[in-house]
């Protein structure tokens, strides 16, 4: 068993609710922030391996936006994983690693709450 760790940005609000929550409910958990610690491509690979990149790809994000067109068009696996590790701001966040190896991309209470058997 590991330890459960909110993998995501320090400033974006919705890592910030993330993290309200788990501490309102009283869950411990370890903060992982990409964007100033990095993020490991076996790491991102593992995630994508699991969810898919069009899962992980925060397409709303202004960072995304920002990008001339033809690099937002026909994305694919290889591309959109270069994307997010060149700018880790373009990972859907938060991601959360549980204790026993599950993972939650992003953030909704009643879905954390199911996770965490919170009533």
């Amino acid at each position: 068993m590991g330890v459960t760790t909110l993998h995501g940005i320090r400033n974006c609000d919705t890592v910030k609710k993330a993290r309200a929550w788990l501490d309102a409910q009283g869950v411990a958990y370890a903060f992982h922030d990409f964007k100033t610690q990095g993020l490991p491509p076996a790491m991102l690979d593992a995630w994508m391996q699991e969810h898919g990149w069009e899962a992980l790809l925060n397409r709303a994000g202004t960072t995304f936006r920002k990008l001339p067109e033809a690099d937002r068009l026909g994305l694919d696996a290889p591309r959109a994983r270069a994307l997010m590790l060149a700018q880790p701001s373009m990972v859907k966040r938060p991601v959360l690693e549980l204790a026993d190896g599950r993972r939650v991309i992003g953030f909704r209470p009643e879905g954390y709450a199911a996770v965490f058997s919170v009533a």
